[in-house]
């Protein structure tokens, strides 16, 4: 199920081309973090499932960093917090 889940959002990340670099990071952050639960859950390496643990706190940051740049930069019609925009 995790890796469906991870194939799920491997896709959405190529969504995220034409957007900007915040949303890529944490599609593709969450992508790895699926891949590396897989793969701790396949080998049952605790190493692994650690390095998933680190990986998901990175993700969560930066999507909450995202949210909060898309907001105050919609808010205040200008760049407050910046997210890397694609040009």
């Amino acid at each position: 199920m995790l890796f469906m889940w991870g194939l799920f959002t491997a896709v959405m990340f190529i969504g995220t081309l034409k957007l900007n670099r915040a949303l890529q990071f944490v599609f593709a952050s969450l992508a790895l973090l699926f891949f590396l639960l897989v793969l701790s859950e396949a080998t049952g390496s605790t190493v692994i499932l650690r390095i998933a643990g680190y990986e998901g706190i990175i993700c969560g940051l930066s999507a909450v960093y995202t949210a909060l740049a898309q907001v105050l930069n919609e808010v205040y019609g200008k760049i407050i917090a910046p997210n890397g925009p694609v040009t």
